[in-house]
């Protein structure tokens, strides 16, 4: 059986496997401080419907509050080890929302349904809540395991373990931008998620983590950083990773895959 990948933008996205629904990094905001919503109208309210919500690592816009106070009571919620103490407001969303939380660290599983489980796996990020705030809770990448195993890789650069860590896999979902100008450390542009697609070997890919969100004022500095990195990493992909299928969904498409 196939998956089917829905994009709603920027890291969210749809995973449908095994008659199981998985949303990642639910961002449903218009809005989000400096940052505004340029492409794409926003996912409709069945968006926040799944039966686990994974969150990759606590930056506001893969962790965002009033965006998993959308998701329906009862929710399961996949977040990293430390999250709660990181970020009072999630345990206050998730008692009022009544989100079953579960905090997971590299290498742990949560069974899902039989048949499905998630297993969480490193990712090369800054974990914490920014701009302040220790290292308190881990960045993470996901791998879902159920007709096909399908990996989400949250935020992360390039580390040599990669491939080893995340394991076989047949669909990747690897950001290949960001949300302004420059990327920082611990980013992945198309040309590194070639080279990380490359390693990882799948059956076929999604690019995702761009084309969503610019910051306001910003529109005429660098904006093939925005409109490009999708087509870029079709043509990176080809060259580095020939064997796989490359899908490019637009805001809001579904793809079945591999």
């Amino acid at each position: 059986m196939p998956v089917e990948i829905t994009w709603w933008g920027h890291a969210t996205c749809t995973v449908e496997d095994s008659g199981v629904r998985l949303l990642t990094d639910p961002l449903f905001a218009r809005r989000l401080a400096h940052l505004r919503r340029r492409r794409g109208a926003l996912p409709p309210p069945e968006a926040a419907e799944a039966d686990v919500v994974l969150v990759s690592h606590l930056h506001a816009d893969h962790l965002h509050l009033p965006s998993l106070a959308r998701l329906v009571p009862g929710t399961r919620l996949v977040v990293p080890a430390g999250a709660r103490r990181a970020v009072p407001g999630l345990a206050r969303v998730a008692a009022v929302r009544r989100l079953a939380v579960t905090e997971v660290a590299p290498g742990d599983e949560v069974g899902v349904r039989a048949g499905v489980r998630v297993r969480a796996v490193r990712a090369r990020h800054d974990g914490r809540r920014l701009p302040f705030g220790p290292h308190l809770a881990p960045a993470l990448g996901y791998v879902v395991h159920g007709s096909v195993r399908t990996y989400f890789a949250g935020d992360t650069g390039l580390f040599d373990a990669m491939a080893e860590e995340v394991g076989p896999v047949d669909v990747a979902l690897l950001p290949v931008g960001g949300w302004g100008p420059y990327l920082g450390p611990g980013h992945l542009d198309a040309g590194r998620a070639a080279q990380a697609l490359a390693a990882l070997a799948p059956a076929a890919a999604v690019p995702v983590h761009y084309g969503t969100y610019w910051p306001i004022g910003l529109d005429a500095v660098r904006p093939h950083e925005f409109h490009a990195p999708g087509e870029e990493f079709v043509r990176r992909a080809r060259r580095l990773a020939p064997k796989v299928a490359v899908r490019v969904p637009g805001h809001g498409e579904r793809v079945r895959l591999p």
